[in-house]
């Protein structure tokens, strides 16, 4: 998939054509006016029609002579794109995407942990033990917790030596980075060193079953964090 950085004049214009398509304000099928949406950006043709191109790329428009520029429906959207998820993921379009995620990992994550459990190498058992250091160390700081996490389920894919397992991480990842940011920016989350480590052990152990329950109990641990999470934002608002 193109990739992009979302700085600049250009980046800026791919983040907000690609909000107003995941919102509904361009809706599917809707023909895009150019000449509107440059003036009201503040860029020139050139900008916007490389900001198309990046999000064609991703399945999101397309464009056909005499027909213009338009937003192709969901179903054609490249929705295991690293940007697609993130934009989908940063602004919750849809409702029950956490859900989704964790309907995903708890079918690849245990798994992963049993392949892991029978192939794991001595390097990798050394980036698990340092993710495992790292979020030992982050202590009340939200961005290491994350960066922490990220690494750990990272090093769990490239554990298994599969490669296709290996490219879920984009999947998993940007996933995982909103959910952790959401459940460690919040209040008393709970301590994620003993679920991680309890799934290390049995790798190390070599044990591919007791590898996959320390996986399925993690992540039932991390499914509950984000429940309580909203039952305390509702509580809030009641108030």
């Amino acid at each position: 998939m193109q990739s992009y950085s979302p700085r600049g004049v250009h980046g800026q214009t791919v983040e907000l054509l690609a909000q107003r398509i995941l919102t509904g304000q361009l809706a599917e099928g809707a023909i895009l006016d150019l000449s509107a949406l440059q003036t009201e950006f503040d860029v020139s043709l050139t900008v916007l029609r490389e900001a198309l191109r990046v999000l064609a790329a991703k399945g999101l428009v397309d464009a056909r002579p005499k027909r213009g520029t338009f937003v192709r429906p969901r179903a054609a959207w490249s929705l295991l794109d690293g940007d697609v998820l993130r934009w989908q993921f940063a602004r919750s379009h849809r409702p029950g995407l956490f859900d989704d995620l964790h309907e995903l990992r708890t079918i690849v994550e245990p798994g992963a942990a049993s392949l892991a459990a029978d192939r794991a190498t001595p390097a990798d058992l050394e980036a698990l033990d340092t993710a495992l250091a790292a979020m030992a160390e982050a202590g009340d700081d939200p961005a290491a917790a994350v960066a922490a996490d990220l690494a750990f389920h990272r090093a769990l894919l490239a554990a298994t030596h599969n490669e296709l397992i290996q490219r879920m991480e984009v999947v998993i990842e940007t996933g995982l980075a909103e959910r952790d940011r959401m459940v460690h920016g919040a209040a008393g989350p709970t301590d994620p060193v003993p679920s991680h480590k309890a799934v290390v052990d049995a790798i190390r152990r070599h044990h591919p079953a007791q590898a996959a329950r320390a996986m399925g109990t993690l992540l039932d641990q991390a499914i509950e964090d984000v429940a309580r999470l909203e039952r305390t934002r509702l509580e809030d608002r009641q108030d």
